[in-house]
């Protein structure tokens, strides 16, 4: 039976601020959660390091990334696939 496992790796999508090192990309995640009192929406965000083999990814891509093995001290994750290209509406 050879049948397709659904990964378990934790996937996120973002928006690329940063292509300036090598092999590598910044991507700024946001996430909206409600605040535990006052029940206001409100917007949290965190920035990962993802490896980018080829440096297909430029400033202000929207991109996927998903959980890896770590590649260095800062990189846990890898960019997967270009979700939306910079500059296009």
């Amino acid at each position: 039976m050879t049948e397709a496992k659904p990964s378990l790796k934790r996937t996120l999508v973002g928006k690329v601020v940063s292509d300036k090192r090598t092999k590598t990309v910044t991507v700024l995640v946001e996430r909206r959660v409600m605040h535990p009192i006052y029940g206001k929406i409100m917007i949290r965000s965190s920035k990962y390091h993802a490896h980018d083999e080829n440096g297909e990814y430029k400033l202000g891509d929207t991109v996927e990334i998903a959980e890896s093995r770590p590649i260095s001290k800062t990189k846990n994750w890898v960019a997967i696939r270009l979700v939306q290209k910079a500059g296009l509406l």
